[in-house]
């Protein structure tokens, strides 16, 4: 998952911010039930670093701090066309192609290491609940996300409707961190799932970098990056190098730093774009 709110604040629902108070009683509702009548080990701790992180983020929202927020307007005012959204087929597919255009970016956020000292912050939770969806970090604006999304604008599709599609996509994804929801049955074929997020979040050697879909798995179907959920491995989450820290300064920065001290000590101008455009 990445920040549901990434287009300019213009673009953004008039709800949102009612919207993500909700979201955020429902994670406090559910750390309270995994620890206090379903008895499950749940870090309280953690769950407190999580909604400190969405705080400050929403701060980072308001002020509206992003690398890319005069992209959108830009595109739309050099458009190539004008594309009426008044008909079911057109939002149909519009809809496709955001969620092709979510696959890729969620895909290199997990393959480029510029993106990921951003994402690997949502990733950083050793537990899987709903507070791992409100856990995204403070840096994924200033990493230039909006600009995966930007080129539908320029194709004419007016900003409003590919970010507004954008935003419902990511604020799905919040109950797929959910980890005792059941399967789906055959939707599992189509939809991005609980189990197959569970899987997602997982950093077993047999589960890494997989199923990246928004709301759709078929992506992840068509582009060999589908793994299922396996019986016989139970699923370890968090970072393959834990964050057993719950300071969200710590969670917010620890893959920037550690990509800072690889950049630095890095020989040569190829060397040190490696460590910043190569895998994590």
């Amino acid at each position: 998952m990445v920040d549901p709110l990434l287009a300019n604040p213009s673009f953004v629902p008039r709800h949102a911010g009612l919207a993500a108070l909700v979201l955020l009683a429902i994670v406090v509702g559910e750390a309270l039930l995994r620890r206090y009548v379903w008895r499950r080990p749940t870090d309280l701790r953690g769950v407190a670093a999580s909604l400190g992180d969405a705080l400050v983020r929403r701060g980072v929202e308001v002020a509206g701090l992003t690398a890319a927020a005069p992209l959108p307007a830009l595109a739309y005012a050099h458009r190539l066309a004008t594309i009426p959204m008044n008909s079911a087929t057109t939002w149909l597919g519009l809809y496709l192609l955001v969620e092709f255009a979510y696959y890729w970016h969620h895909r290199l956020t997990h393959r480029v290491r510029w993106f990921w000292a951003s994402h690997s912050v949502h990733h950083s939770s050793n537990e899987l609940m709903l507070a791992s969806a409100v856990r995204l970090g403070w840096t994924g604006r200033l990493g230039g996300a909006l600009a995966f999304f930007t080129p539908l604008v320029w194709l004419g599709f007016p900003p409003q409707a590919v970010f507004g599609l954008l935003a419902a996509g990511l604020f799905y994804q919040f109950w797929i961190h959910a980890d005792w929801l059941p399967g789906l049955g055959p939707l599992e074929w189509v939809l991005n799932t609980p189990t197959h997020h569970r899987v997602h979040h997982a950093s077993n050697p047999e589960y890494l970098d997989c199923n990246y879909g928004s709301s759709l798995i078929v992506f992840d179907r068509l582009f060999g990056t589908f793994v299922a959920l396996r019986p016989d491995i139970p699923i370890r989450y968090g970072l393959t190098r834990p964050v057993l820290s719950n300071n969200p300064i710590r969670i917010a920065f620890h893959e920037w730093i550690a990509m800072g001290r690889a950049f630095v000590a890095a020989r040569g101008a190829r060397a040190r774009l490696k460590v910043l455009f190569g895998p994590p």
